[in-house]
Protein backbone atom coordinates (compact mmCIF):
# COMPACT_ATOMS: atom_id res chain seq x y z
CA UNK A 1 0.00 0.00 0.00
CA UNK A 2 1.50 2.92 -0.98
CA UNK A 3 1.61 5.87 1.64
CA UNK A 4 -0.09 8.59 0.42
CA UNK A 5 1.75 12.18 1.82
CA UNK A 6 0.31 15.19 2.65
CA UNK A 7 1.12 18.42 3.14
CA UNK A 8 2.92 19.68 6.36
CA UNK A 9 -1.06 21.03 8.74
CA UNK A 10 -0.38 23.71 10.92
CA UNK A 11 -4.04 23.11 11.97
CA UNK A 12 -6.71 20.83 10.71
CA UNK A 13 -10.57 22.52 9.72
CA UNK A 14 -13.96 21.60 9.97
CA UNK A 15 -14.42 23.86 7.07
CA UNK A 16 -15.31 22.18 3.68
CA UNK A 17 -16.71 22.33 0.44
CA UNK A 18 -19.00 20.91 -2.35
CA UNK A 19 -18.33 21.59 -5.64
CA UNK A 20 -21.63 22.58 -7.93
CA UNK A 21 -21.87 24.06 -11.67
CA UNK A 22 -18.98 26.83 -12.45
CA UNK A 23 -18.69 27.23 -8.49
CA UNK A 24 -18.06 25.95 -4.81
CA UNK A 25 -20.23 25.95 -1.79
CA UNK A 26 -18.14 26.37 0.96
CA UNK A 27 -18.89 25.66 4.59
CA UNK A 28 -17.54 27.04 7.66
CA UNK A 29 -18.70 26.65 11.19
CA UNK A 30 -20.49 29.73 11.18
CA UNK A 31 -20.90 31.08 7.58
CA UNK A 32 -22.04 28.94 4.40
CA UNK A 33 -21.01 30.77 1.12
CA UNK A 34 -21.92 29.99 -2.14
CA UNK A 35 -19.27 31.39 -4.67
CA UNK A 36 -20.33 31.20 -9.07
CA UNK A 37 -18.23 31.99 -11.86
CA UNK A 38 -20.67 33.77 -13.94
CA UNK A 39 -20.70 33.62 -17.88
CA UNK A 40 -19.29 37.16 -17.94
CA UNK A 41 -16.12 36.16 -15.86
CA UNK A 42 -17.46 37.77 -13.09
CA UNK A 43 -18.06 36.66 -9.39
CA UNK A 44 -20.90 36.12 -7.93
CA UNK A 45 -21.61 34.90 -3.72
CA UNK A 46 -24.36 34.01 -1.77
CA UNK A 47 -23.63 33.66 2.05
CA UNK A 48 -25.74 32.25 4.84
CA UNK A 49 -25.25 30.90 8.24
CA UNK A 50 -24.46 27.27 8.10
CA UNK A 51 -27.18 25.08 9.96
CA UNK A 52 -25.95 23.37 13.20
CA UNK A 53 -28.34 20.36 15.16
CA UNK A 54 -30.20 22.13 17.78
CA UNK A 55 -31.30 18.73 19.59
CA UNK A 56 -28.33 16.88 21.30
CA UNK A 57 -29.65 13.78 19.92
CA UNK A 58 -27.93 14.78 16.83
CA UNK A 59 -24.87 16.05 18.27
CA UNK A 60 -24.08 12.24 19.49
CA UNK A 61 -21.79 10.21 17.35
CA UNK A 62 -23.12 8.10 14.61
CA UNK A 63 -26.39 10.05 14.94
CA UNK A 64 -24.57 13.31 13.54
CA UNK A 65 -23.36 11.60 10.80
CA UNK A 66 -26.81 10.61 8.84
CA UNK A 67 -27.46 14.28 10.59
CA UNK A 68 -24.88 15.70 8.14
CA UNK A 69 -25.75 13.27 5.61
CA UNK A 70 -29.18 15.13 5.38
CA UNK A 71 -27.82 18.42 5.40
CA UNK A 72 -25.58 18.44 2.76
CA UNK A 73 -27.71 16.84 0.36
CA UNK A 74 -30.72 19.33 1.48
CA UNK A 75 -27.76 22.61 0.44
CA UNK A 76 -26.60 20.47 -2.12
CA UNK A 77 -29.44 20.77 -4.18
CA UNK A 78 -30.48 23.97 -3.35
CA UNK A 79 -26.64 25.54 -4.58
CA UNK A 80 -26.42 23.21 -7.30
CA UNK A 81 -29.97 25.11 -8.32
CA UNK A 82 -28.64 28.19 -7.40
CA UNK A 83 -25.78 28.02 -9.29
CA UNK A 84 -27.82 26.92 -12.49
CA UNK A 85 -29.98 29.92 -12.46
CA UNK A 86 -26.62 32.01 -14.04
CA UNK A 87 -26.66 29.09 -17.03
CA UNK A 88 -30.14 28.78 -18.44
CA UNK A 89 -30.50 28.59 -21.41
CA UNK A 90 -31.07 32.20 -23.26
CA UNK A 91 -33.06 30.62 -26.22
CA UNK A 92 -35.96 29.60 -24.06
CA UNK A 93 -36.62 33.16 -23.08
CA UNK A 94 -38.52 33.39 -26.34
CA UNK A 95 -40.25 30.28 -26.49
CA UNK A 96 -43.81 30.78 -26.31
CA UNK A 97 -44.84 28.91 -22.90
CA UNK A 98 -46.93 25.45 -22.98
CA UNK A 99 -50.84 25.56 -21.71
CA UNK A 100 -49.29 23.83 -18.85
CA UNK A 101 -46.41 26.39 -17.80
CA UNK A 102 -49.21 28.93 -18.16
CA UNK A 103 -51.64 26.85 -15.30
CA UNK A 104 -48.46 26.36 -13.27
CA UNK A 105 -47.68 30.76 -13.18
CA UNK A 106 -51.04 31.31 -12.34
CA UNK A 107 -51.72 28.59 -9.35
CA UNK A 108 -48.21 28.40 -8.01
CA UNK A 109 -46.27 31.03 -7.06
CA UNK A 110 -42.44 31.38 -7.38
CA UNK A 111 -41.19 30.47 -3.90
CA UNK A 112 -43.22 27.44 -3.78
CA UNK A 113 -42.98 26.02 -7.05
CA UNK A 114 -39.06 26.45 -6.80
CA UNK A 115 -39.17 24.37 -3.24
CA UNK A 116 -41.41 21.90 -4.77
CA UNK A 117 -38.57 20.91 -7.68
CA UNK A 118 -35.97 20.72 -4.86
CA UNK A 119 -37.96 18.72 -2.69
CA UNK A 120 -38.09 16.71 -6.13
CA UNK A 121 -34.76 16.27 -6.73
CA UNK A 122 -33.36 15.75 -3.39
CA UNK A 123 -36.48 12.75 -2.97
CA UNK A 124 -34.95 11.37 -6.84
CA UNK A 125 -31.31 11.72 -5.70
CA UNK A 126 -32.20 9.82 -2.70
CA UNK A 127 -34.20 6.96 -4.20
CA UNK A 128 -31.37 6.47 -6.92
CA UNK A 129 -28.47 5.77 -5.62
CA UNK A 130 -30.68 3.77 -3.35
CA UNK A 131 -31.79 2.01 -5.62
CA UNK A 132 -28.83 1.12 -7.67
CA UNK A 133 -26.14 0.68 -4.87
CA UNK A 134 -28.31 -0.94 -2.78
CA UNK A 135 -31.26 -3.04 -4.01
CA UNK A 136 -29.74 -3.92 -7.30
CA UNK A 137 -26.67 -5.84 -5.25
CA UNK A 138 -29.28 -7.83 -3.10
CA UNK A 139 -31.12 -8.75 -6.02
CA UNK A 140 -28.33 -9.64 -7.99
CA UNK A 141 -26.44 -11.54 -5.21
CA UNK A 142 -30.01 -12.93 -4.43
CA UNK A 143 -29.91 -15.46 -6.74
CA UNK A 144 -27.22 -17.39 -5.07
CA UNK A 145 -29.00 -20.91 -3.72
CA UNK A 146 -30.22 -20.97 -0.13
CA UNK A 147 -27.94 -21.57 2.24
CA UNK A 148 -25.16 -20.17 0.89
CA UNK A 149 -22.71 -18.82 4.17
CA UNK A 150 -24.00 -15.26 4.91
CA UNK A 151 -20.57 -14.06 5.09
CA UNK A 152 -20.04 -14.68 0.95
CA UNK A 153 -23.53 -13.32 0.22
CA UNK A 154 -22.32 -10.13 2.13
CA UNK A 155 -18.79 -9.96 0.49
CA UNK A 156 -20.71 -10.49 -3.08
CA UNK A 157 -23.07 -7.30 -2.37
CA UNK A 158 -20.45 -5.76 -1.26
CA UNK A 159 -18.04 -6.20 -4.35
CA UNK A 160 -21.12 -5.93 -6.67
CA UNK A 161 -22.14 -2.68 -5.09
CA UNK A 162 -18.26 -1.31 -5.53
CA UNK A 163 -18.26 -2.47 -9.13
CA UNK A 164 -21.68 -0.26 -10.26
CA UNK A 165 -20.14 2.51 -8.11
CA UNK A 166 -17.02 2.57 -9.84
CA UNK A 167 -18.65 2.22 -13.17
CA UNK A 168 -21.25 4.99 -12.39
CA UNK A 169 -18.61 7.45 -11.58
CA UNK A 170 -16.42 6.62 -14.36
CA UNK A 171 -19.34 7.45 -16.80
CA UNK A 172 -20.08 10.60 -15.20
CA UNK A 173 -17.17 11.33 -15.00
CA UNK A 174 -16.16 11.55 -19.20
CA UNK A 175 -19.55 14.30 -19.38
CA UNK A 176 -18.63 17.71 -19.93
CA UNK A 177 -20.39 19.69 -17.20
CA UNK A 178 -19.39 16.81 -14.52
CA UNK A 179 -15.64 16.96 -15.76
CA UNK A 180 -15.66 20.35 -14.78
CA UNK A 181 -17.34 20.38 -11.45
CA UNK A 182 -14.95 17.77 -10.61
CA UNK A 183 -12.21 20.16 -11.51
CA UNK A 184 -14.25 22.62 -8.74
CA UNK A 185 -13.74 19.62 -6.65
CA UNK A 186 -9.92 19.67 -6.79
CA UNK A 187 -9.26 23.20 -6.55
CA UNK A 188 -11.73 23.25 -2.95
CA UNK A 189 -9.39 20.09 -1.84
CA UNK A 190 -6.21 22.34 -2.64
CA UNK A 191 -7.82 25.37 -0.99
CA UNK A 192 -8.35 23.66 1.75
CA UNK A 193 -4.97 21.78 2.06
CA UNK A 194 -2.99 25.12 1.50
CA UNK A 195 -5.46 26.63 4.85
CA UNK A 196 -4.48 24.15 6.94
CA UNK A 197 -1.07 24.18 5.93
CA UNK A 198 -0.74 27.91 7.36
CA UNK A 199 0.27 29.52 3.65
CA UNK A 200 -1.53 32.53 2.22
CA UNK A 201 -4.39 31.71 0.03
CA UNK A 202 -2.78 32.70 -3.27
CA UNK A 203 -3.30 31.49 -6.41
CA UNK A 204 -0.02 30.31 -6.81
CA UNK A 205 0.46 27.90 -3.18
CA UNK A 206 -3.11 26.34 -3.48
CA UNK A 207 -1.51 25.34 -7.46
CA UNK A 208 0.99 23.41 -5.76
CA UNK A 209 -1.00 21.51 -3.12
CA UNK A 210 -2.48 17.85 -3.60
CA UNK A 211 -6.21 17.30 -4.79
CA UNK A 212 -6.83 14.29 -3.05
CA UNK A 213 -7.81 15.22 0.57
CA UNK A 214 -8.56 12.33 3.18
CA UNK A 215 -11.91 13.82 4.46
CA UNK A 216 -13.39 14.39 1.62
CA UNK A 217 -16.98 13.24 0.56
CA UNK A 218 -15.73 10.07 -1.88
CA UNK A 219 -14.06 8.49 1.14
CA UNK A 220 -16.91 8.83 3.07
CA UNK A 221 -19.59 7.18 0.36
CA UNK A 222 -16.54 4.15 0.04
CA UNK A 223 -16.92 3.76 3.23
CA UNK A 224 -20.16 3.76 3.57
CA UNK A 225 -19.87 0.56 1.24
CA UNK A 226 -17.44 -1.54 2.65
CA UNK A 227 -19.34 -1.04 6.46
CA UNK A 228 -22.29 -2.98 5.70
CA UNK A 229 -20.15 -6.10 4.46
CA UNK A 230 -19.24 -6.58 7.97
CA UNK A 231 -22.41 -5.63 9.58
CA UNK A 232 -24.69 -8.29 6.90
CA UNK A 233 -22.11 -10.67 7.16
CA UNK A 234 -23.54 -11.88 10.84
CA UNK A 235 -26.94 -11.38 9.93
CA UNK A 236 -28.70 -14.58 9.02
CA UNK A 237 -31.45 -13.90 6.78
CA UNK A 238 -31.71 -15.99 3.08
CA UNK A 239 -35.08 -14.36 2.34
CA UNK A 240 -34.20 -11.34 -0.55
CA UNK A 241 -36.80 -9.14 0.30
CA UNK A 242 -36.04 -9.23 4.25
CA UNK A 243 -32.66 -8.79 3.72
CA UNK A 244 -33.19 -5.80 1.13
CA UNK A 245 -35.81 -3.98 4.46
CA UNK A 246 -33.31 -4.26 6.52
CA UNK A 247 -30.75 -2.80 4.57
CA UNK A 248 -32.89 0.38 4.20
CA UNK A 249 -34.00 0.30 7.56
CA UNK A 250 -30.50 0.14 9.11
CA UNK A 251 -29.05 2.77 6.23
CA UNK A 252 -28.85 5.75 8.96
CA UNK A 253 -27.06 3.60 10.86
CA UNK A 254 -24.29 2.75 8.21
CA UNK A 255 -24.62 6.20 7.22
CA UNK A 256 -23.18 7.08 10.87
CA UNK A 257 -20.50 4.54 11.55
CA UNK A 258 -18.93 5.76 8.01
CA UNK A 259 -19.48 9.00 9.07
CA UNK A 260 -16.99 8.42 12.17
CA UNK A 261 -14.54 6.39 10.31
CA UNK A 262 -13.81 8.42 8.32
CA UNK A 263 -13.83 11.51 10.69
CA UNK A 264 -11.61 9.08 12.86
CA UNK A 265 -9.30 8.25 9.73
CA UNK A 266 -8.86 11.88 8.91
CA UNK A 267 -7.63 12.98 11.88
CA UNK A 268 -5.43 9.80 12.44
CA UNK A 269 -2.16 9.41 10.77
CA UNK A 270 -1.16 5.73 11.55
CA UNK A 271 -1.37 2.99 9.77
CA UNK A 272 -4.99 2.10 10.17
CA UNK A 273 -5.73 5.36 9.69
CA UNK A 274 -4.01 5.31 6.25
CA UNK A 275 -5.66 2.06 5.87
CA UNK A 276 -9.17 3.74 6.16
CA UNK A 277 -8.19 6.24 4.00
CA UNK A 278 -6.41 4.55 1.02
CA UNK A 279 -9.59 3.32 -0.98
CA UNK A 280 -11.25 6.44 -0.99
CA UNK A 281 -7.82 8.76 -2.28
CA UNK A 282 -7.83 6.01 -5.14
CA UNK A 283 -11.42 6.70 -5.84
CA UNK A 284 -10.80 10.19 -5.70
CA UNK A 285 -9.37 9.47 -9.21
CA UNK A 286 -12.23 9.77 -10.68
CA UNK A 287 -14.10 11.98 -9.16
CA UNK A 288 -11.34 15.21 -8.63
CA UNK A 289 -9.19 16.71 -11.38
CA UNK A 290 -6.48 19.22 -12.18
CA UNK A 291 -8.40 22.80 -12.04
CA UNK A 292 -7.41 26.09 -13.63
CA UNK A 293 -6.15 29.22 -11.87
CA UNK A 294 -9.70 30.66 -12.33
CA UNK A 295 -11.31 28.03 -10.57
CA UNK A 296 -8.91 28.25 -7.94
CA UNK A 297 -9.51 31.92 -7.62
CA UNK A 298 -13.29 30.96 -7.17
CA UNK A 299 -12.42 28.34 -4.41
CA UNK A 300 -10.21 31.52 -2.62
CA UNK A 301 -12.95 33.86 -2.77
CA UNK A 302 -15.67 31.26 -0.96
CA UNK A 303 -12.82 30.02 1.32
CA UNK A 304 -11.76 33.33 2.55
CA UNK A 305 -15.86 34.25 3.30
CA UNK A 306 -16.29 31.56 5.70
CA UNK A 307 -13.19 31.26 8.03
CA UNK A 308 -14.22 32.22 11.62
CA UNK A 309 -12.25 35.06 13.45
CA UNK A 310 -12.62 33.06 16.20
CA UNK A 311 -10.67 29.84 15.09
CA UNK A 312 -13.66 27.74 15.86
CA UNK A 313 -13.35 25.95 12.65
CA UNK A 314 -10.05 23.93 14.21
CA UNK A 315 -10.98 20.15 14.61
CA UNK A 316 -10.35 19.12 18.20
Amino acid sequence: MKHYEMPPCVRKTTIGGQAIIEGISMKGPKTTCVAVRKPDGSLEFQERPTPRPKHWFWKLPVTRGAYTLFTALKDGVSDINYSAQFFEDDDSVDTEPSRFERWVEDHVSSDKLEKILMGFAMIVGTLLPIALFLVAPTLIVGVLPEGSPYFVRSLLEGVVRIILFLIFMWSVSHMKDIERTFRYHGAEHKTIFCYEAGLPLTVENVRRMPRFHPRCGTSFMIVMMIIPILIFAFVQMDNVWLRMILRLVLLPVVVGIAYECNRWAGRHDGLLGRAIRWPGLQMQKLTVFEPDDSMIEVAIAAMERVIPEDDSDVWK
